[in-house]
Formats: C-alpha cells, sequence, structure tokens
C-alpha cells in the first residue's frame, strides 16, 4: 500500500529536518520504503510517498521526528487502480 505523508515543518524551518536527515538518515524501519518526495516552494511542507504492507511502521517512523514535524498520513491508490476499479461501472 502507498501513502501519502504530508510533513509540516515545525516553525515553518526545514533547516533541523535536513540537519537530522543529514546526520542520521531516514530511520526509517525494515518493512517501509520511501518512495519520493516534492517540498513546497516556501519550504514549510513535504509531500512525500511512503509504501508498506504494516501501517503501524508508519507510526514508529514519525515517532522518529514528530519533535521536527506534524504529519498527515492519507491512503492513496494509482491511477491505474482506480481505474481498474471503476471500469465496471463506466457502462458502453
Amino acid at each position: 500500500m502507498h501513502y501519502l505523508v504530508i510533513e509540516h515543518f515545525r516553525g515553518r524551518d526545514p533547516v533541523p529536518v535536513y540537519r537530522r536527515l543529514r546526520d542520521q538518515g531516514r530511520r526509517m524501519p525494515e518493512g517501509l520504503r520511501y518512495v519520493s518526495s516534492w517540498i513546497t516552494h516556501d519550504l514549510t511542507r513535504c509531500y512525500q510517498v511512503m509504501e508498506t504492507a504494516d501501517p503501524g511502521l508508519l507510526d514508529e517512523w514519525m515517532g522518529h521526528w514528530s519533535d521536527l514535524m506534524e504529519f498527515e498520513v492519507l491512503p492513496v491508490l494509482s491511477s491505474a487502480q482506480v481505474q481498474e476499479m471503476v471500469s465496471p461501472r463506466l457502462g458502453p
């Protein structure tokens, strides 16, 4: 399953986040995979895609970062998955 993780940098400051990332890495538990990420132009939020079969691993990972960021987590589907799901309902 894929998850869109929206990270809001505390104090609107990305520097502590990137300092920890440089010094300690992503600190992800085994079974959680980083896919990709994008940062807003004003450097206040990160939109990150993560993959795992165990959503509890997201909680464990976020625990390593919750002092520097607030999180929103949304399970997401690919466009291909949604197309397959809705195709029987499209009609002729």
